[in-house]
């Protein structure tokens, strides 16, 4: 009773009915203990603003009442749009962008009730795991499993900690058979998710393996070399994964994991096979090459391109040609030979470089100037430069033909991959529409077809130089014209995908490179020489770059920094080293496969070097030499910081298609919203 004698209404079917209404009235009611309650308006308290909701909140248990009209995370009907700024969920009635096709979207509901009671999220995961390996160590030890400041003995382990760090989180709950916990426990067990997608993974392979059997015969058995092929490129991912953990790039794991399979003797991959492994090179080539070519930004391109033009072609020039000249007086390679080792060793690696400028740009290192996009920007053309001297140089060694084809080689090749980029790019834009349900995969498919067919194609004419340029602009120009369309260089679904053929070829590519060097048969002369001209050259562009960004709005750290991340050697290193001694015919003498080999282990030894140390070099000096922002930019689609898969392509990109006649009535909405601003706002107790 009030203080009135009036009776007291129930505060949850009071607020109920008296919610929308600015003038609160009380009505008797007996709730269910056969007390009574009245819901009164404390003006002294200060002013809440009230949702508007649709339909009433479900409350139930104890922590019902009137909160839920106050919280959005209670609201029911998330399909009224409150207002321009309004934030809620609309996940009931579909995203803005359609997932991909090929997934299979998750269920949240279970028909078994023993399914349902055994999904868990990963704090269940944890939890059980603590309970299960604390239980046993206290048993094990005889005392208490806490340590000294009172947090749990396994979870304050290395090993917990490590094995954490190696599981990566999963988009939805996971379903587990109910002993899973107990004989795996998380974290230091794979959850069944991961252990499913690998026997699943294990099956497919098996009979696949048994089909290629049937169909080849003995090289895709046991022992055969195309059985070899496919175990070296399954460790080489495996290594990759291990070294990864160190936060060093993974081709160093899979450059070990082939030197290690040659050296012992597990794989052998010469003779007629060496063909197809030429071919695997050139495949990867052009995957490396279009994503470079994806990867510049247009707007920073059109804005800065002196400057790019600047620091990605005198640096190159130098490096290569402080290569050339050492390897010539102190390697004693032709000058040729020794152009063609400048023109490999110069490039950069975007395979190390972009993940590490990604781990800075998200902590706000060097993101005002944009330093990032102007190191990425730059290594796109160093390695396009890089492949299309080494083409010309290449033609121009290996053929026959008269003085008048060799001359004609530089301009035939730049003016014939500028050419074949704009018509291509041009193609790339009109044809598939872009209203296509189905532009993503054609898209992606069109533009690596007429890649391929300008690496075979230039190959074939004689113009080496001119497939590699090609395949640069062809992507560039067509990566412009879709960031006309209103796609994102950073959130690009092609470059997804060419990210994706990147993760099935670079275990191939790294692991047969590392499977050409036989060690019990180098010259220490060789390693040590080729090491002393490898960092020579690396040393002096550095200075070189930091000399000419004159001009360009960096002081003299950031000047340093931007040589230093250009330092890494690895992809074109990997795909074009060993293809001079592929040239070679029958009737090459025994000086030219000795120059040939010199070529291949310079370039070798140029990754194991500098790639590890690059990535260090980055990590730690841009902490050091760039400036950072007080807000760091949280970055969503920027060279993304997880391995993109399947699901990261959308297959279509138009809006869902749904009756929701309230979404696009945005005047409607604003009218709404002004209307309600200047309702009093109400507060709701209950009292006893």
């Amino acid at each position: 009773m009030t203080a009135n004698g009036e009776p007291v209404a129930n505060s949850d079917e009071s607020s109920l009915n008296t919610l929308p209404l600015p003038d609160i009235r009380t009505s008797p009611m007996p709730n269910g203990n056969g007390s009574h309650k009245s819901s009164t308006v404390i003006e002294s308290q200060p002013k809440r603003r009230v949702s508007i909701i649709a339909d009433a909140p479900m409350i139930g248990g104890a922590s019902g009442g009137a909160a839920g009209y106050d919280n959005l995370a209670y609201e029911q009907n998330p399909r009224r749009k409150i207002s321009q700024t309004s934030t809620h969920s609309h996940t009931e009635i579909g995203p803005a962008r359609r997932r991909s096709i090929l997934k299979e979207p998750s269920l949240h509901t279970n028909d078994n009730e023993s399914d349902r009671g055994s999904t868990h999220s990963y704090e269940n995961y944890r939890q059980s795991a603590l309970d299960v390996l604390n239980a046993k160590y206290q048993g094990h030890q005889h005392q208490p499993p806490q340590s000294q400041d009172g947090a749990n003995y396994v979870e304050d382990s290395w090993i917990y900690t490590f094995c954490l760090k190696c599981r990566g989180e999963e988009p939805s709950e996971s379903w587990e058979p109910s002993f899973w916990q107990k004989v795996f426990p998380y974290p230091l067990c794979p959850t069944f998710r991961t252990f499913s997608r690998l026997i699943v993974l294990i099956l497919i392979g098996l009979l696949l393996w048994i089909v290629a059997f049937v169909i080849i015969g003995d090289t895709a058995a046991p022992g055969g070399q195309l059985f070899s092929l496919v175990v070296l490129t399954v460790a080489a991912n495996f290594g990759g994964y291990i070294i990864s953990l160190t936060t060093l790039p993974r081709l160093i794991g899979m450059l070990l994991v082939g030197i290690l399979f040659q050296n012992v003797g597990w794989v052998d991959l010469d003779g007629d096979f060496s063909k197809v492994t030429g071919h695997l090179r050139k495949f990867a080539l052009t995957i490396i090459l279009t994503r470079a070519g994806l990867e510049m930004e247009p707007e920073a391109f059109k804005k800065v391109y002196k400057t790019i033009l600047k620091l990605g072609i005198v640096p190159w020039i130098v490096e290569a040609a402080v290569m050339t000249v050492m390897s010539h007086y102190l390697l004693d390679l032709p000058w040729m030979w020794g152009c063609l080792l400048g023109s490999i060793i110069a490039a950069i690696s975007p395979a190390v470089v972009v993940p590490c400028l990604f781990r800075l740009r998200t902590k706000g290192y060097g993101v005002v100037k944009g330093i990032p996009t102007l190191v990425v920007a730059v290594a796109g053309v160093d390695d396009a430069l890089s492949v299309a001297i080494f083409g010309i140089v290449s033609t121009i060694m290996f053929s026959d033909k008269g003085l008048g084809y060799q001359i004609a080689q530089a301009p035939v090749c730049i003016l014939g991959g500028l050419a074949f980029g704009v018509i291509w790019g041009s193609i790339a834009r009109i044809f598939p529409e872009k209203g296509d349900a189905y532009v993503v995969p054609l898209r992606t498919l069109m533009l690596f077809a007429g890649n391929l067919v300008a690496i075979y194609g230039s190959e074939e004419l004689g113009f080496e130089g001119l497939g590699p340029l090609g395949v640069v602009f062809s992507s560039f120009v067509s990566n412009l014209f879709w960031c006309k369309d209103g796609w994102e260089v950073d959130d690009n679904p092609v470059s997804t995908a060419f990210e994706i053929f990147w993760m099935i070829f670079e275990p191939i590519l790294f692991g047969l490179t590392g499977a050409t060097i036989k060690i019990n048969e180098l010259d220490s002369h060789t390693v040590s020489i080729g090491a002393g001209c490898i960092f020579a050259g690396v040393i002096i562009r550095i200075f070189i770059t930091a000399g000419i960004a004159v001009g360009d709005r960096l002081n003299t750290k950031e000047k340093f920094f931007v040589g230093l991340s250009w330092m890494a050697k690895a992809t074109v290193q990997a795909a074009l080293g060993p293809v001079a001694l592929k040239n070679l015919g029958s009737d090459a003498s025994a000086e030219e496969r000795k120059w040939a080999e010199i070529v291949q282990t310079v370039c070798v030894f140029s990754i194991v070097l500098t790639a590890p140390l690059g990535a260090i070099l980055i990590s730690i000096t841009g902490t050091r030499m760039l400036k950072k922002t007080k807000q760091p930019q949280i970055l969503t689609g920027w060279r993304r910081s997880h391995r993109p898969s399947i699901r990261d392509i959308s297959i279509i990109d138009e809006e869902e298609e749904r009756e929701d006649p309230e979404t696009p009535m945005d005047k409607e909405t604003d009218d709404n919203t002004q209307s309600n601003a200047h309702l009093t706002n109400l507060s709701y107790t209950a009292s006893k």
